[in-house]
């Protein structure tokens, strides 16, 4: 079974044509006529994001001179078998370790 993975490589292309720092795409975002916050482009250089405006998309690309396919990258992964975990309930793979009694005392007066 294979998964898909995602990478975001905004930073790396930003890096690539010497912006080095996220506020540097704060003008040319704006001369796009994308207002974003200083958070907001914080998080979409350093996080991937779950979800990407066509317009902030078409910008990037504008800015960077790239494509949306040099942006995000799919690749194919092929997925690990889990690992059991556990011992499935059985008591006698506990070993040498036992619950210990917990012992209640009132506070005294």
């Amino acid at each position: 079974m294979t998964t898909k993975t995602i990478t975001w490589r905004l930073r790396t292309l930003m890096a690539e044509r010497g912006m080095f720092k996220t506020t540097d795409l704060l003008e040319p975002l704006k001369a796009e006529g994308v207002a974003l916050s200083r958070e907001q482009v914080f998080r979409l250089v350093t996080q991937t994001p779950q979800r990407l405006n066509v317009e902030v998309l078409a910008a990037l690309c504008t800015i960077l001179d790239c494509t949306p396919s040099d942006l995000l990258v799919l690749e194919q992964v092929a997925a690990r078998p889990a690992e059991a975990t556990g011992t499935g309930g059985r008591i006698e793979d506990i070993g040498d370790l036992r619950p210990v009694p917990a012992r209640i005392t009132r506070p005294k007066p």
